[in-house]
Protein backbone atom coordinates (compact mmCIF):
# COMPACT_ATOMS: atom_id res chain seq x y z
CA UNK A 1 0.00 0.00 0.00
CA UNK A 2 1.47 3.39 -0.81
CA UNK A 3 1.16 5.85 1.77
CA UNK A 4 0.96 9.86 0.37
CA UNK A 5 0.66 13.22 1.68
CA UNK A 6 -0.52 16.35 -0.23
CA UNK A 7 -0.29 19.52 1.51
CA UNK A 8 -3.40 21.98 1.03
CA UNK A 9 -5.64 19.16 0.36
CA UNK A 10 -9.05 20.22 1.50
CA UNK A 11 -9.42 22.02 -2.03
CA UNK A 12 -8.80 23.09 -5.51
CA UNK A 13 -5.84 21.15 -6.89
CA UNK A 14 -5.28 19.34 -3.56
CA UNK A 15 -8.28 17.91 -3.47
CA UNK A 16 -8.80 16.48 -6.64
CA UNK A 17 -5.44 15.48 -6.58
CA UNK A 18 -6.38 13.35 -3.47
CA UNK A 19 -9.30 12.54 -5.49
CA UNK A 20 -6.50 11.18 -8.26
CA UNK A 21 -4.25 9.21 -6.07
CA UNK A 22 -6.75 7.47 -3.84
CA UNK A 23 -8.53 6.11 -6.94
CA UNK A 24 -5.34 4.98 -8.13
CA UNK A 25 -4.94 2.85 -4.90
CA UNK A 26 -3.22 5.59 -2.48
CA UNK A 27 -3.77 5.89 0.99
CA UNK A 28 -3.57 9.57 1.58
CA UNK A 29 -3.40 11.52 4.52
CA UNK A 30 -4.88 15.21 3.42
CA UNK A 31 -2.93 18.36 5.21
CA UNK A 32 -4.61 21.30 5.81
CA UNK A 33 -4.65 24.50 8.35
CA UNK A 34 -8.38 24.21 9.61
CA UNK A 35 -9.51 20.49 9.97
CA UNK A 36 -13.21 21.85 9.97
CA UNK A 37 -12.53 22.67 6.21
CA UNK A 38 -11.43 19.13 5.14
CA UNK A 39 -15.25 17.30 5.27
CA UNK A 40 -14.71 17.12 0.75
CA UNK A 41 -11.64 15.43 0.98
CA UNK A 42 -12.61 12.80 4.25
CA UNK A 43 -15.51 12.28 2.13
CA UNK A 44 -13.57 10.75 -0.35
CA UNK A 45 -11.45 8.44 2.01
CA UNK A 46 -8.61 10.21 2.92
CA UNK A 47 -7.10 10.88 6.35
CA UNK A 48 -7.71 14.71 7.53
CA UNK A 49 -4.57 15.70 9.34
CA UNK A 50 -4.08 19.23 10.88
CA UNK A 51 -0.89 20.76 9.06
CA UNK A 52 0.03 24.22 8.38
CA UNK A 53 2.90 24.49 6.64
CA UNK A 54 3.94 27.88 7.60
CA UNK A 55 4.49 26.15 11.69
CA UNK A 56 7.31 24.32 12.29
CA UNK A 57 5.37 23.01 15.53
CA UNK A 58 2.44 22.10 13.18
CA UNK A 59 4.73 20.21 10.94
CA UNK A 60 5.99 18.13 13.21
CA UNK A 61 3.42 17.06 14.75
CA UNK A 62 1.75 15.92 11.77
CA UNK A 63 4.39 13.77 10.65
CA UNK A 64 4.20 12.37 14.27
CA UNK A 65 0.63 10.92 13.27
CA UNK A 66 1.62 9.48 10.08
CA UNK A 67 2.68 5.68 10.55
CA UNK A 68 4.90 5.27 6.85
CA UNK A 69 5.14 8.18 3.95
CA UNK A 70 5.87 6.93 0.39
CA UNK A 71 4.77 9.76 -1.68
CA UNK A 72 5.09 13.90 -0.64
CA UNK A 73 3.40 16.16 -3.09
CA UNK A 74 4.22 20.16 -1.26
CA UNK A 75 1.23 21.08 -3.01
CA UNK A 76 0.32 24.07 -0.40
CA UNK A 77 0.76 27.31 -2.24
CA UNK A 78 -0.62 31.24 -2.03
CA UNK A 79 -1.19 33.89 -4.71
CA UNK A 80 0.01 36.82 -2.18
CA UNK A 81 -1.42 40.28 -1.77
CA UNK A 82 0.88 42.19 -4.70
CA UNK A 83 0.43 41.78 -8.45
CA UNK A 84 2.71 44.44 -9.34
CA UNK A 85 5.61 46.51 -8.65
CA UNK A 86 3.75 49.81 -7.06
CA UNK A 87 1.85 47.44 -4.39
CA UNK A 88 5.61 45.80 -3.97
CA UNK A 89 7.05 45.28 -0.47
CA UNK A 90 9.05 42.85 1.12
CA UNK A 91 6.61 41.94 3.53
CA UNK A 92 4.49 40.94 0.62
CA UNK A 93 7.91 38.90 -0.63
CA UNK A 94 8.27 37.19 2.41
CA UNK A 95 4.48 36.45 2.97
CA UNK A 96 4.82 34.15 -0.05
CA UNK A 97 8.28 33.08 0.21
CA UNK A 98 7.01 31.30 3.77
CA UNK A 99 4.23 29.35 2.34
CA UNK A 100 5.39 28.48 -1.50
CA UNK A 101 9.13 27.85 -0.60
CA UNK A 102 10.23 27.71 3.19
CA UNK A 103 7.32 25.35 3.39
CA UNK A 104 8.62 23.24 0.89
CA UNK A 105 11.57 22.84 2.76
CA UNK A 106 10.27 22.54 6.18
CA UNK A 107 8.03 20.17 4.89
CA UNK A 108 10.15 18.21 2.70
CA UNK A 109 13.00 18.16 5.87
CA UNK A 110 10.34 16.26 8.50
CA UNK A 111 9.12 13.97 6.34
CA UNK A 112 12.72 12.63 4.87
CA UNK A 113 12.75 10.11 7.95
CA UNK A 114 9.73 8.49 6.84
CA UNK A 115 10.57 8.64 3.11
CA UNK A 116 13.81 7.18 3.79
CA UNK A 117 12.30 3.70 5.00
CA UNK A 118 9.94 3.83 1.76
CA UNK A 119 11.05 1.21 -0.63
CA UNK A 120 10.09 3.47 -3.66
CA UNK A 121 10.23 7.26 -2.03
CA UNK A 122 8.74 10.34 -4.08
CA UNK A 123 8.45 14.00 -4.06
CA UNK A 124 6.28 15.79 -5.97
CA UNK A 125 6.45 20.10 -6.20
CA UNK A 126 3.74 21.86 -7.31
CA UNK A 127 5.63 24.71 -9.07
CA UNK A 128 3.98 26.49 -11.83
CA UNK A 129 4.92 28.20 -15.94
CA UNK A 130 4.52 31.20 -13.60
CA UNK A 131 8.06 30.53 -12.47
CA UNK A 132 9.79 29.00 -15.84
CA UNK A 133 11.70 31.96 -17.35
CA UNK A 134 11.07 30.67 -21.03
CA UNK A 135 7.36 30.92 -20.65
CA UNK A 136 7.48 34.30 -18.80
CA UNK A 137 9.21 35.78 -21.56
CA UNK A 138 7.45 33.69 -24.72
CA UNK A 139 4.90 35.77 -26.15
CA UNK A 140 1.53 33.49 -26.50
CA UNK A 141 2.15 31.73 -23.27
CA UNK A 142 -0.57 32.43 -20.51
CA UNK A 143 2.52 33.32 -18.12
CA UNK A 144 3.95 35.86 -20.81
CA UNK A 145 0.93 38.62 -19.14
CA UNK A 146 1.56 37.46 -15.90
CA UNK A 147 2.95 40.79 -13.73
CA UNK A 148 2.97 39.92 -10.06
CA UNK A 149 6.63 39.28 -8.72
CA UNK A 150 6.49 37.64 -5.33
CA UNK A 151 4.54 34.67 -6.85
CA UNK A 152 6.64 34.07 -10.13
CA UNK A 153 9.79 34.58 -8.43
CA UNK A 154 8.78 32.16 -6.03
CA UNK A 155 8.22 28.96 -8.09
CA UNK A 156 11.46 29.42 -9.51
CA UNK A 157 12.57 29.11 -6.22
CA UNK A 158 10.26 25.49 -6.11
CA UNK A 159 11.98 24.84 -9.25
CA UNK A 160 15.31 25.33 -8.53
CA UNK A 161 14.68 23.48 -4.83
CA UNK A 162 13.51 20.27 -7.01
CA UNK A 163 16.46 20.23 -8.98
CA UNK A 164 18.37 20.59 -5.86
CA UNK A 165 16.85 17.84 -3.58
CA UNK A 166 17.01 15.31 -6.68
CA UNK A 167 20.60 16.06 -6.96
CA UNK A 168 20.79 15.55 -3.13
CA UNK A 169 18.49 12.19 -2.89
CA UNK A 170 19.48 9.98 -5.80
CA UNK A 171 17.29 7.06 -4.11
CA UNK A 172 14.22 9.20 -4.18
CA UNK A 173 12.40 10.19 -7.28
CA UNK A 174 11.58 14.30 -6.92
CA UNK A 175 10.10 16.44 -9.76
CA UNK A 176 8.20 19.80 -9.80
CA UNK A 177 4.64 20.01 -11.85
CA UNK A 178 2.81 22.57 -13.89
CA UNK A 179 -0.69 22.82 -13.48
CA UNK A 180 -0.71 24.98 -16.35
CA UNK A 181 -3.84 27.77 -16.43
CA UNK A 182 -6.48 25.70 -14.91
CA UNK A 183 -9.99 27.14 -13.71
CA UNK A 184 -9.61 27.54 -9.60
CA UNK A 185 -10.50 30.16 -7.19
CA UNK A 186 -6.66 30.95 -7.36
CA UNK A 187 -7.24 32.89 -10.80
CA UNK A 188 -11.19 33.83 -10.48
CA UNK A 189 -12.39 30.35 -12.43
CA UNK A 190 -10.72 32.25 -15.38
CA UNK A 191 -8.47 28.92 -16.34
CA UNK A 192 -9.00 27.38 -19.56
CA UNK A 193 -8.04 23.99 -17.95
CA UNK A 194 -10.13 22.12 -16.15
CA UNK A 195 -9.61 20.91 -12.58
CA UNK A 196 -8.44 17.20 -13.76
CA UNK A 197 -6.44 18.38 -16.63
CA UNK A 198 -4.30 20.61 -14.05
CA UNK A 199 -3.36 17.91 -11.84
CA UNK A 200 -2.65 15.57 -14.85
CA UNK A 201 0.84 16.68 -13.94
CA UNK A 202 1.13 15.81 -10.42
CA UNK A 203 -0.82 12.92 -10.75
CA UNK A 204 1.31 11.33 -13.30
CA UNK A 205 4.70 12.49 -11.27
CA UNK A 206 3.05 11.08 -7.76
CA UNK A 207 2.66 7.53 -9.61
CA UNK A 208 6.00 6.88 -10.79
CA UNK A 209 8.24 4.34 -9.70
CA UNK A 210 12.15 3.87 -8.94
CA UNK A 211 12.74 3.71 -12.40
CA UNK A 212 11.19 7.03 -13.59
CA UNK A 213 12.53 10.50 -13.86
CA UNK A 214 14.05 12.82 -11.27
CA UNK A 215 14.70 16.15 -11.12
CA UNK A 216 12.85 17.22 -13.78
CA UNK A 217 9.63 19.85 -14.55
CA UNK A 218 6.91 18.25 -15.95
CA UNK A 219 3.67 19.81 -17.28
CA UNK A 220 0.42 17.72 -18.66
CA UNK A 221 2.07 17.00 -22.00
CA UNK A 222 5.04 15.66 -20.14
CA UNK A 223 8.74 16.93 -19.67
CA UNK A 224 9.17 21.43 -20.10
CA UNK A 225 13.52 20.95 -21.02
CA UNK A 226 14.59 23.67 -19.04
Amino acid sequence: MTTTLITGANRSLGLETARRLIDAGHTVYAGMRDLATGDDVRALGAHAVQLDVTDQASVDAAFATLPALDVLVNNAGVLGTSHGVDDLDVAAMTEVFDTNVMAVVRVTQAALPLLRRSASPVIVNVASGVGFTRWLTTPGHDEFGVPSIPYAASKAAVIALTVQYAKNLPEMRVNASDPGYTATAFNGFGGHQTITEGTDATVALALIDRDGPSGEFHDRTGRIAY
